[in-house]
């Protein structure tokens, strides 16, 4: 069963001036294209191969390091591109926002601590909210783990996930990060986010 690269659900232009043109079409077309194509090697033949990508990913300890990165790769990306879209931004709503406002005190102190945690997050890895004995936590990962895999040091159901990785802002924000987790909230789908949130 090889896996493929899901489409993108919008133009590699529609989250401008957010985030370029030209990172959407390296960043999808390249690196998570890369990604795929080394998990289809790496479980060619071996057991793995029958294998869902969430079965895969919740075994990442006790799988070859290139399933885990390759497969944390492809899963992380798939979601990213799920909870982005044109004409987003704002804030959540309904039983997610009561949810953030109880975890966090307010949505503008949950945005500084999510923030934190990928501005903080050292070299590359991800930022994520997440849902975990009910309630919402703030976590980060690094590589391409995520915190479904066995091996997470916060385990739960991410409903967010915000790639902190160089080649995810590198050609429009270099080397400032913050400025890239500053933006990236205007292009979070909040009905995305919402309706995982439900399904958690």
């Amino acid at each position: 069963m090889a896996f493929t690269l899901p489409a993108l659900p919008y133009a590699h232009n529609a989250l401008e001036p957010h985030i370029d043109t030209l990172t959407m079409q390296i960043h999808h077309g390249k690196h998570h294209q890369a990604y795929v194509d080394n998990l289809n090697k790496a479980i060619a033949g071996t057991p793995n191969e029958n294998k869902s990508l969430e079965e895969l990913v919740k075994a990442a300890g006790t799988i070859s390091p290139a399933v885990r990165n390759n497969g944390g790769g492809h899963w992380n990306h798939s979601f990213f591109w799920e909870i982005l879209g044109p004409d987003a931004g704002g804030k959540p709503s309904g039983k997610l926002a009561a949810a953030i406002d109880s975890a966090f005190g307010s949505f503008d102190e949950f945005k500084t601590k999510f923030s934190a945690a990928g501005a903080t997050r050292f070299g590359s890895g991800w930022a994520w909210l997440i849902v975990k004995d009910g309630k919402l936590e703030v976590s980060s990962t690094p590589n391409q783990d995520n915190p479904l895999m066995d091996v997470a040091e916060v385990k739960g159901t991410p409903i967010l996930g915000v790639d902190v990785w160089e080649h995810a802002y590198y050609l429009k924000y270099q080397n400032k990060r913050p400025d890239y987790l500053a933006a990236i909230w205007n292009v979070i789908n909040w009905k995305k986010v919402e309706e995982k949130f439900e399904k958690a």
